[in-house]
Order: structure tokens, then C-alpha cells, then sequence
């Protein structure tokens, strides 16, 4: 039987619902976000830790949702019917099977919007092949389940129903914004498996190329180029790690600027740039209004609370508080159409030759 592990750098990206802070309308998607590892206490660590855990901190751009916010039983705000949303773990997957793979979010609405969107696209791409789900995170799985009777799995189930399932050529995809802990713990645990399929195939992060920073940068410029009109900041909020993998947040505030977006402004919310340092790149221009947008594959816990939120230490607080203007748009990058085909993109790439097969 041949065997082979093919990893790929692969990328992910983009969301969204459209919610003004104040009078944006669109698709209910509650105050949270996720990151990657274990981060954000609000939206069971989802961005947080998709940013934060698995792309520096354990984040890999998904949603983010700490441990805390998440083991609450009263929840203060709606997320929208989790029946809307396909769990993605179905059986009789078949002989070749594409898993993709996200931090997770609990937040219903955008996880069907963003990480549901980028799904659906792949599964249009690619329609001989099944594509199923599994989230890294073990707290939002539980979460969600408890809180709505969804089981979503994890990524030791979702390799074990594929091999249970007579599965022979397998293709993982992770959603992670970049290559931090959470992907390299990902890939270690995929690789385990490699005796198990004929061919094993990991694609890569979102950001892995500098390729990458270009499509992203004009994807996110065109979703808010009506904002760009000379007086508005248009500033994106990412999660931020300690890790090496929280360059790509100066890297794309550098492709914005190179790119001729002189409005644009690229912060995090654990590490740098930080909000002090948005807000002081901010005042040196003549502006009266901000538009925030999260750069994270969901609009989760940090979107809809750090970004958002009414308590006077969020981004729109702050903000409002300098006598500023302030409009969010609750869109994380999974929903945007242009950045699911992205993942596709990248998919094909590194997937070339299971996939041609």
C-alpha cells in the first residue's frame, strides 16, 4: 500500500456578518470571536485562540473563547439556531475525504457564516470528494454541545471516523489564519496517522505566503473601500500571540501601507500592534470617524465583546471615548466569498495530486 505525507502550507480566511456598532445591519452574530488555543474568555476561546494560541499563542485566526466565559451556563446574549449549521461529521464519507479543520466558535450564526462558508465552498470545489468538520477546540466542542445538543468533533474523532470509514486518500485543511503552536500541534497529530490512509495530505495556513498578504489585503480593502473616504480610520482588529507567527500583523499593516492604504490599521488584541498603538497612529491623522473590522476567520467573543462591546475598555469605547465616530462591521474573513476562495486556492495547491487523482 503506498503511503505518503504531502504537508503544504495552506491558508485560511474570512467571515462575516454585518453589524454596525451602532446602525450597521446584517446577520445576527454575537459579541464574540474566536482565536486559536484557549483565548478568549467570552466566545469559548475561539479567535483568541486562533490568533492568539495556535498562530503565536495557540491562535490560528478562528474564533476565540476562553475556558471561563465558556463554562457558563447564562449566557447574556443570542447566537443564533445551531440547527441552521451542518456539524460536518457524518459517516459514509467514502474512499477520499477533505477535513477541514478550525479552532472553532460557539457563536451559532457566524460559525455557520464563516467556517460553514469556507465548507460549502470547498464542497462546490471539489464535489467528488466529502468534506467533513473538526474543531481543536475541546471547550467549544463541549460548549456547543451541552448548550445545544450539536456534537462537532474533535480532530483525533474526525481522523478516527475516517479510518473507520475505509477512508484512503485524506486531505486536512486548516482554517488557521497563520502557521503558530496550534498548527504545528495540528500537523504533529495528522502525521501520527500516516501509516493509516494510502495518501495523507496537510494544506497550510491562511498567511503562509507572501502571495497570501497580497490577496488577503485586497480582500479586506475592497469588503470596506466604501469606509475609505479620507475621513475614516478603517482599523482591523486580529488576536496577537506571543509567538514568532504575531509578525504577520506588522507584515500586513506593511502590504496595506506598500499598497497605497494610508487609512488602514492593523492592531491585536493580546499582543502588538495594540490598541495603544492603533490609537496613537490613529490621532496623527485628521479623521472623524473609525470603522472596525475583525481580521479573524470568525466574528466570535473578540469581535463582538473586545471589538465591539459596550464596557469602556473595548476598541469601540476607546475609540468613542476620543470623540470618534465609531462603526463595527461584524464580519469575520470565513464569510467573505473571496477569501473562501482562497482556501480553495490553496487547497488545489497543495493538494494537487490526491486531488487530480
Amino acid at each position: 500500500m503506498k503511503r505518503r505525507i504531502a504537508v503544504l502550507l495552506l491558508s485560511a480566511a474570512l467571515i462575516g456578518t454585518l453589524i454596525g456598532c451602532g446602525t450597521t445591519a446584517g446577520p445576527a452574530v454575537p459579541a464574540g470571536e474566536t482565536a486559536d488555543t484557549e483565548e478568549s474568555a467570552n466566545d469559548e476561546a475561539e479567535e483568541s485562540a486562533e490568533e492568539s494560541l495556535e498562530d503565536g499563542d495557540e491562535s490560528d485566526g478562528n474564533e476565540d473563547e476562553s475556558g471561563a466565559a465558556a463554562e457558563e451556563d447564562d449566557e447574556n446574549y443570542e447566537t443564533g439556531d445551531a440547527s441552521l449549521d451542518d456539524p460536518g461529521n457524518q459517516d459514509e464519507i467514502g474512499e477520499n475525504e477533505i477535513l477541514v479543520v478550525s479552532f472553532g466558535t460557539s457563536f451559532n450564526d457566524s460559525r455557520r457564516l464563516t467556517i460553514g462558508g469556507i465548507e460549502n465552498a470547498i464542497r462546490e470545489a471539489f464535489p467528488d470528494w466529502s468534506v467533513r468538520r473538526a474543531f481543536t477546540s475541546q471547550i467549544i466542542i463541549d460548549h456547543v454541545n451541552k448548550r445545544d445538543g450539536v456534537k462537532i468533533d474533535n480532530v483525533k474523532e474526525a481522523l478516527d471516523r475516517a479510518v473507520d470509514n475505509g477512508v484512503k486518500n485524506l486531505v486536512v485543511q486548516p482554517t488557521h489564519l497563520m502557521a503558530g503552536l496550534e498548527y504545528h500541534d495540528l500537523e504533529e497529530e495528522v502525521m501520527s496517522y500516516a501509516d493509516a490512509f494510502e495518501s495523507i495530505t496537510m494544506g497550510e495556513n491562511l498567511l503562509a505566503e507572501d502571495g497570501d498578504f497580497e490577496k488577503v489585503a485586497q480582500i479586506i480593502t475592497a469588503r470596506t473601500a466604501e469606509y475609505d473616504d479620507g475621513e475614516t480610520a478603517i482599523c482591523f482588529m486580529g488576536h496577537g500571540t506571543e509567538a514568532e507567527s504575531n509578525a504577520v500583523y506588522a507584515k500586513m499593516q506593511e502590504v496595506l501601507t506598500a499598497d497605497g492604504f494610508e487609512h488602514y490599521y492593523v492592531g491585536t488584541v493580546e499582543a502588538t500592534p495594540s490598541l495603544e498603538e492603533v490609537m496613537a497612529a490613529v490621532g496623527e491623522g485628521q479623521y472623524k470617524r473609525v470603522v472596525l473590522m475583525p481580521l479573524m476567520v470568525v466574528a466570535g467573543d473578540h469581535a463582538n465583546n473586545d471589538m465591539a462591546g459596550d464596557e469602556e475598555d473595548s476598541w469601540k469605547s476607546q475609540f468613542e471615548a476620543k470623540g470618534y465616530t465609531v462603526e463595527c462591521v461584524l464580519e469575520g474573513l470565513g464569510q467573505i466569498p473571496d477569501s473562501q476562495k482562497l482556501y480553495v486556492e490553496h487547497l488545489q495547491k497543495s493538494a494537487e495530486t490526491v486531488i487530480s487523482e
